[in-house]
Order: C-alpha cells, then sequence, then structure tokens
C-alpha cells in the first residue's frame, strides 16, 4: 500500500495517480522507448518508476489523449 499516490498494475506497474497539490493530479506512465509529446511529458525525476507524466488540473484535461497514453501503456505492460 502506498500513501501517496494509486498504483494502476496489470502484469506489472503500467501508471499512477497522484494528487501532487491542491489543484493538480499528476498521471505518471511507464511509456519506455516513447518520445515526449505535447502534454505527455518526460517524468525526469519526479518518480523513478514513471518514464512520462500528465498533469491534469481540471477534469477536462482528462480526454481522449490521455485515455490514449494510458491504454498504450497498459498494453506494454
Amino acid at each position: 500500500p502506498k500513501k501517496a499516490y494509486v498504483s494502476l498494475r496489470r502484469n506489472k506497474q503500467f501508471a499512477i495517480l497522484q494528487p501532487s497539490t491542491k489543484t493538480r493530479l499528476d498521471i505518471g506512465l511507464n511509456l519506455r522507448d516513447v518520445e515526449p509529446q505535447g502534454r505527455l511529458e518526460a517524468a525526469g525525476s519526479w518518480n523513478s518508476m514513471c518514464s512520462h507524466r500528465i498533469r491534469a488540473t481540471d477534469l477536462k484535461d482528462i480526454d481522449a489523449e490521455v485515455v490514449k497514453w494510458l491504454k498504450m501503456a497498459y498494453e506494454n505492460s
């Protein structure tokens, strides 16, 4: 169990959901060999499990693009 974030797992962890501030949810994705583009940014030192991150500050930020990246991470896990 983790107190700081929720792990999304299939065979292995493919994403995390982390409330980083009062107004922002960070979605960490394990997408090795994928170039950062658009809102999909390199995770850097944010979380060692994740290669990429998406910052969401509004419910509208969770759109088809985010779902696409989540599906890709799920399928690759």
